[in-house]
């Protein structure tokens, strides 16, 4: 409304409009989009006035300039709309008059060019908005004038012998970003509470001070995502934020619902909002105020005004009876506005039938008792998958996949991050990322499979970005047929499908369908080439991977079972920290090694035949599958061992700790430790079956088991990926180099690990 008006008080219209934009920021197609949208308030001859002024504190260059603006398009097509009229201003430097006199000479140019015309402006649009305005700033003096009205009487009734109590206990919710943590340092006077710039509440905190002669608890939580369904919001958080209300027994005086001011509370914010207070029982909304942090935003303008803008926010005050307050976390001397807050909470108590907000008790233990379920279940996880992991390696040692080329195909649902992370994978910004704003989907929707490819330390890394799929819908038939495409894109086949899931957001039972439905055409086989990759590692921080995969539920966890418990986490918009990345190209090293080299393809072309001295032949695919069975029967009975060992291991010399790990290599001794003489459990499978019973398979091409002769019958019925159940699995600390990770390891004696 403001910007609308701001072309009606220069009667009869500006000459010129500045389009203020500071240098030394990105300028991504997220801000064209917003600026678009934002001149829509004027009609299309807004360019026709307009100069781009480039603003710096510090001397800047004219090849400066071209560079920044080189490396942003949507910054060059702002430019070429305003016909590439370009000023740069010092704002460092008022004592330059110089460079002002440069800029009024270019406007007059630019008036010259436009024949001496300004902006036209419609006057009875003028008078329309002003009768709006001042509509809209009476109705904001008549809830100021009801809110007073209601104060008087709360407070009477405290003036009148009603005393509140002197230990308040207050819950803080909102989004996240919303200033939560600022307000809670703000209101306890002292820095209780952890904020940065990423996220910063993972885990509900306390804090207590005694402020204005009132002795406080108060009770910050984890935020949900501004603009988020509570359906999409991820299990941890949710049981954290309900949890919240717990964390001040017997229940909570006040619930302050934190909103910022900084941005516009609209659909998809009040949807959020109501959504995720749900997760509370009804009567919350008896004990909530509405704290609105960022009180600078609102300049001269009142809150109120602000309120009556906006109709979500009018909802707001209708849900809380029209409680609310305005924070500014800036301000730190004026102390007049937290000890303003707590008389609000005061009287808000003494309106209130109920003293406080009552949680339920029982459900205080079940969340008590589940929280301690999924912290064993996550240690659990880590533990034995760090010894899974060890395992394989020992098991491959000496046979590292060494290859030049790396194919990798994206597969996830929309705003996964998949954009992102291809350009991490690529160590360069080449796929159009998204930002992860729903309000701007519409403007850049990947409809087709998109392929970069880049050397990376020596390697060709082709990664193909297959569409995402929208978890209110079904998976249609043009979605499939662009992932059947994307393994066409990178022939003769991927390496490896990163599955790609944002940990920000709910693992749903939709999107576990939409993962089988769209790699069902490839056959069971492919899971083998298969390994989630877990996105927006920084909505952790201080929580691990394995807590999230044990609190999310049976679709995630089904879904990296699938994969054979290969997965890997990244923050996707931390280009500088490469490590992660490092760490990811190791672990799809491994499962290629795992796979005998080979990628995925839909041809039939591994049937190449192996023969076994003069006995029958099997082909190549026959004992690559018969070595995968062999593989996931072992690490089943890995998983199936106790966490705790009930006869303690007898440990040799140079053992691996009593486990011994056999041999992949068949009749070959093994070498593991100091043992280099044949073993009677040398192999895989007399291993597995003289520890859990006989195997007929064997370890792979020149091997038999105990219990087989030379010829044996192949069972291909056997050999399906549907009952793999083993557990996950974490790289372990390396300091590797990508070119080192992705190159084969040195087979020696000095580099074999002796322990798990």
């Amino acid at each position: 409304m403001e910007i609308r008006n701001s072309v009606h008080l220069c009667p009869p219209g500006p000459q010129a409009f500045l389009l203020v934009i500071p240098i030394g920021i990105m300028f991504p197609k997220i801000f064209k989009v917003s600026l678009k949208e934002h001149l829509k308030l004027f009609h299309e001859a807004v360019f026709h006035h307009t100069i781009v002024l480039f603003t710096v504190d510090s001397p800047y260059s004219r090849e400066q300039l071209e560079y920044e603006i080189s490396l942003w398009s949507d910054l060059q097509w702002a430019l070429k709309q305003c016909g590439n009229r370009r000023h740069v201003l010092n704002v460092r430097d008022s004592q330059d008059s110089t460079q002002v006199t440069l800029l009024f000479n270019k406007i007059d140019e630019m008036i010259a060019e436009n024949a001496g015309s300004h902006y036209s402006v419609d006057s009875a649009d003028g008078n329309a908005l002003r009768e709006e305005m001042e509509a809209l700033v009476e109705r904001a003096s008549k809830r100021v004038a009801e809110v007073q009205t209601k104060r008087k009487k709360l407070r009477a009734l405290i003036e009148g012998g009603i005393t509140p109590p002197t230990h308040l206990r207050i819950v803080m919710v909102g989004a996240q970003w919303s200033a939560k943590s600022s307000a809670g340092n703000t209101i306890l006077k002292k820095e209780a509470f952890t904020f940065r710039h990423t996220r910063a509440t993972e885990y509900c905190e306390i804090g207590h001070s005694m402020v204005a002669d009132r002795q406080l608890t108060v009770v910050d939580s984890p935020g949900w995502f501004y603009n988020q369904s509570l359906q999409d919001t991820c299990e941890m958080d949710k049981l954290e934020i309900e949890n919240s209300m717990h964390q001040c027994p017997p229940g909570p005086h006040a619930v302050l619902l934190v909103v910022g001011l900084a941005s516009a509370f609209n659909a998809s914010y009040q949807r959020a909002v109501q959504e995720h207070m749900s997760l509370f029982k009804d009567e919350v909304w008896k004990h909530t105020i509405v704290l609105f942090t960022r009180g600078d935003w609102l300049g001269v303008k009142t809150v109120e005004e602000r309120i009556e803008s906006e109709e979500g926010l009018q909802w707001l005050m209708d849900k809380c009876g029209n409680m609310y307050h305005v924070l500014d976390n800036t301000n730190h001397g004026d102390e007049t506005q937290v000890t303003e807050l707590l008389e609000k909470v005061e009287e808000m108590w003494a309106g209130n039938k109920d003293p406080y907000y009552e949680v339920d008790l029982g459900r205080a233990q079940q969340l008590e008792a589940r929280k301690e379920v999924t912290d064993k279940m996550a240690i659990r996880i880590r533990q034995m998958t760090q010894r899974q992991e060890r395992i394989l390696r020992e098991l491959f040692r000496g046979e590292r996949h060494k290859s030049k080329d790396m194919r990798v195909v994206l597969l996830g649902r929309k705003e996964s991050g998949k954009s992102m992370l291809g350009n991490r994978i690529l160590f360069e910004e080449l796929f159009e990322t998204a930002w992860m704003k729903k309000e701007f989907q519409g403007q850049r929707l990947t409809s087709t499979c998109v392929k970069h490819q880049r050397n990376v330390a020596g390697v060709n890394i082709s990664a193909v970005e297959a569409p995402g799929w929208l978890t209110e819908t079904m998976t249609s038939d043009w979605l499939r047929s662009e992932v059947l495409r994307s393994v066409s894109m990178c022939a003769p086949g991927p390496h490896v499908f990163l599955l790609v899931v944002p940990i920000s957001k709910a693992f749903t039972e939709k999107d576990r369908k939409a993962v089988v439905d769209l790699l069902r055409p490839f056959g069971e086989s492919v899971w083998r080439h298969c390994m989630v990759l877990f996105t927006w590692k920084d909505w952790l921080n201080n929580r691990s991977i394995e807590e999230y995969i044990a609190t999310e539920g049976q679709d995630l966890k089904w879904l990296v079972e699938k994969c054979r418990n290969r997965y890997h986490v990244l923050t996707c918009n931390r280009f500088h920290d490469s490590y992660p990345v490092i760490e990811m190209f190791r672990k799809v090293t491994d499962m290629i090694t795992q796979n005998n080299g080979l990628c995925f393809t839909t041809e039939d072309n591994n049937q190449k035949v192996v023969q076994q001295g003069m006995q029958r032949v099997l082909t190549e695919e026959q004992w690559n599958s018969r070595q995968q069975e062999l593989i996931d029967r072992m690490l089943k009975a890995l998983a199936q061992e106790p966490e705790e060992p009930t006869v303690p291991p007898v440990k040799m010399a140079a053992s691996l700790d009593g486990a011994f790990i056999p041999s992949m290599g068949g009749d070959v001794p093994s070498v593991v430790g100091t043992f280099c003489y044949q073993r009677a459990r040398a192999k895989v499978s007399e291993w597995l079956s003289l520890k859990y019973g006989n195997s007929d398979v064997t370890s792979g091409v020149g091997s038999t088991s105990a219990s087989a002769s030379h010829v044996e019958k192949w069972d291909g019925s056997t050999l399906t990926d549907d009952g793999h159940q083993t557990s996950c699995f974490l790289p372990e600390k390396s300091t590797m180099k990508l070119d080192t990770v992705l190159c084969a390891r040195a087979s020696t004696e000095t580099q074999r690990r002796h322990s798990l």
